[in-house]
């Protein structure tokens, strides 16, 4: 049976209450990331993915996707 994740909502939502903050749990292989106010969907990558991800984000280096409809 799957281990219950622990989640921890980022330092960066502020302290407020509600559903306006990123959360993350993590296990020794996988960082989950997800809204609160979506808790079902979550982000689910391996440390190096999720690194390589946000060096594209901060450099703006990332491939454009398809062209929206």
């Amino acid at each position: 049976m799957a281990e219950a994740l622990h989640w921890q909502k980022s330092t960066f939502s502020g302290g407020a209450e509600g559903n306006a903050c990123v959360e993350l749990s993590a296990t020794p292989t996988t960082l989950h990331l997800r809204e609160s106010d979506t808790p079902a969907t979550a982000l689910t990558a391996t440390p190096a993915a999720l690194a390589h991800l946000l060096e594209g984000i901060r450099t703006g280096s990332l491939p454009a996707g398809p062209a929206a409809a």
